[in-house]
């Protein structure tokens, strides 16, 4: 009888490289644009994703106050939080928040997609969120861009 069994690929963290994501909000629905943020902050669109390794992308998401919500969920949906202390509930419909805070409306949505542990907490501090157009990321992808160029480079002296 042969064993011929197949070992699992984990990669190492040494091997671990974040891109860096620039997500324009304007527009776009806000679950399908968390659902495309969480997809790329894990990793899962990766062939080489690993569950329990930190291996997506930093995402940096602009013009998060416009962002679209459909039906009546700016004023039904309520986001609810609590003091610890008697009669300390707080109540803040969607709306109003996306008024105030539109990076929290996108960060929430994103948190709750990811996992609730450690994990979780680690990848959720790549996600940069800006309620307008302008960031200060631009260094970040003007660095993975000269990267990709010195790999295409290496690639193609290698191939000759």
């Amino acid at each position: 009888m042969s064993s011929t069994t197949q070992k699992t690929y984990t990669p190492k963290a040494s091997e671990v490289t974040h891109a860096w994501r620039l997500v324009d909000a304007d527009g776009q629905t806000l679950g399908r644009l968390a659902t495309q943020i969480a997809t790329w902050l894990r990793g899962k669109h990766l062939p080489t994703f690993a569950e329990h390794m930190d291996l997506g992308d930093f995402v940096v998401v602009v013009n998060a106050s416009r962002i679209r919500v459909t039906g009546n969920k700016a004023a039904q949906r309520k986001y609810y939080r609590h003091s610890t202390y008697p009669g300390g509930l707080k109540a803040v419909s969607l709306g109003d928040l996306l008024e105030k805070h539109p990076e929290r409306v996108i960060k929430h949505t994103v948190r709750g997609m990811l996992p609730h542990n450690a994990l979780g907490r680690k990848i959720l501090r790549k996600l940069k969120i800006y309620a307008g157009p302008q960031h200060p990321h631009s260094a970040q992808f003007r660095a993975a861009e000269k990267q990709q160029q010195r790999a295409t480079a290496a690639t193609e002296t290698n191939a000759s």
